[in-house]
């Protein structure tokens, strides 16, 4: 096996949200070990630095920013400091997310709806705004949002959640589509379906995660995404049923 078959993104710049646990940080591995230089965001410093032990006994390097998804205006600080150091940007995972209240949508304090919105849905068009500059500098410009079954289910009580990853999901699509031709940008979502991680057990609390994906297997999913080579733009994987679902072309 050549090194660029092992390590297909050797010198690339990786941006990982919510990088500290879960498909998040199983994610930032996985692109490590892929050869990429992967700059890492989440609120808990420690946990940033335990991230960055795993990365650096990969043979990889890594970015460590302390940052609070929240905090728009840090976002743009971070896409001024992305062109300040590397001048470019060529893999944006967008994977921070709260679960958000499970509660009939009537019953939903105005904070607790906001809280998800912000989170899932403002703080990713926040990103999109900031890293859309720098992405149009690489050679293949990948980004990846997190997205959820949710979307396309009406459940009872995952109305905030459901409603945020409904509009994640145009969000990226819209994006793809505004630069499926002037750009070497592609632009995807996957669903990762029912995975062992903290906010799955926070929704099923009865479930067995012994029975469920561990994070490191979407985390391979997602970089295949993330690679030169994969260049659909505008399509949704959906890690369960191993397949890529392609959206009609807008009219």
């Amino acid at each position: 096996m050549t090194d660029t078959q092992a390590r297909p993104l050797e010198g690339r710049l990786a941006l990982v949200t919510g990088a500290t646990r879960g498909i998040g940080r199983a994610t930032a591995l996985a692109l490590a070990e892929a050869g990429a230089h992967v700059i890492a965001t989440g609120r808990t410093q420690g946990a940033l630095e335990e991230l960055d032990d795993a990365i650096v006994a990969t043979g990889a390097t890594a970015t460590l920013v302390p940052l609070d998804i929240l905090d728009f205006a840090g976002i743009d600080r971070l896409g001024g400091a992305l062109f300040e150091r590397f001048g470019k940007l060529d893999i944006l995972v967008g994977n921070a997310g709260v679960l958000g209240p499970m509660t009939p949508l009537a019953q939903i304090e105005p904070k607790d709806w906001e809280g998800p919105l912000n989170v899932n849905l403002t703080a990713n068009w926040r990103l999109i705004r900031s890293m859309d500059p720098l992405l149009r500098q690489s050679d293949a410009g990948r980004a990846v949002f997190v997205s959820s079954g949710a979307a396309h289910k009406a459940r009872a009580f995952w109305g905030a959640y459901a409603v945020t990853k409904a509009g994640l999901e145009v969000l990226a699509r819209t994006w793809a589509a505004e630069t499926a031709n002037i750009s070497a940008l592609k632009v995807n979502l996957i669903n990762p379906g029912p995975i062992r991680t903290r906010m799955r057990a926070r929704a099923f609390p009865s479930e067995d995660p012994s029975t469920l994906p561990a994070p490191e297997e979407v985390a391979q999913a997602i970089l295949a995404l993330c690679l030169p080579s994969f260049t659909q733009t505008g399509t949704l994987y959906d890690f369960p049923t191993r397949s890529l679902k392609e959206f009609p072309a807008p009219a």
